[in-house]
């Protein structure tokens, strides 16, 4: 057994040890009880992980993925979450054909929760690393899974002045009747967050698109301008 699979056990058993039985049920009641929770709050959660962290600096890609597959085997919710913050800490580390083993996470167990990390951190690094998977978002943005297609809403959120606009103005303006919540809510997150480069391109933008655009998208693209 490996050091990063031997620290995972050992997390396994201190988040269960841990496990706070009065404290689930809000957590579970905020998730719509899509998921079960052991009741451990984020920093309580987080010191635990580290550990498992500082191994996983020295381990291969293909073993983190393999320790986030496991992530995503449990039943309980904070082992998605180690998962998410695992994959977001070692992204530069993976390689193009890696994205289908994303993939295959962003569908399994999916809500905002978890889907936005990956979108933002792995997604997002792969995509800007290796260019040519701007294609995948590209048929991602078509998806029925409304996650897959949020991810690929939010891909370049922490591209800064590197977003492609022409991408990002068209996937809103392909998703814009989308009646889905967390899309709509979605596009305009991805607007608001290149308004803060690019303010005049994305008032325009949503100027130009107000009648097709809902509101709720509306009102997130322009938080900054009020």
């Amino acid at each position: 057994m490996s050091d990063l699979h031997r620290a995972f056990d050992n997390l396994a058993t201190d988040l269960r040890a841990a496990a706070n039985p009065l404290k689930a049920p809000q957590m579970e009641a905020y998730m719509k009880g899509h998921f079960v929770f052991l009741g451990l709050t984020s920093p309580e959660r987080k010191a635990l992980q580290k550990p498992l962290m500082r191994v996983a600096r020295h381990a291969e890609a293909d073993e983190v993925l393999d320790v986030a597959d496991r992530c995503w085997a449990e039943d309980a919710r904070e082992f998605q979450y180690v998962g998410s913050e695992l994959l977001r800490a070692r992204a530069k580390t993976f390689d193009a054909v890696d994205l289908v083993r994303l993939h295959g996470l962003i569908v399994n167990k999916p809500w905002w929760d978890t889907i936005d990390t990956l979108a933002a951190h792995p997604v997002g690094t792969l995509v800007r690393q290796f260019g040519q998977l701007g294609t995948t978002m590209d048929s991602w943005i078509d998806d029925p899974n409304m996650w897959v297609a949020r991810t690929a809403i939010l891909h370049q959120l922490r591209y800064k002045n590197q977003v492609n606009q022409d991408r990002l103005f068209g996937y809103v303006t392909k998703r814009a009747s989308d009646t889905e919540f967390f899309i709509r809510k979605a596009l305009g997150w991805a607007l608001r967050s290149y308004a803060r480069d690019q303010p005049d391109a994305v008032f325009s933008f949503v100027k130009e698109h107000k009648d097709q655009l809902s509101g709720l998208t509306r009102r997130e693209a322009l938080k900054h301008f009020a």
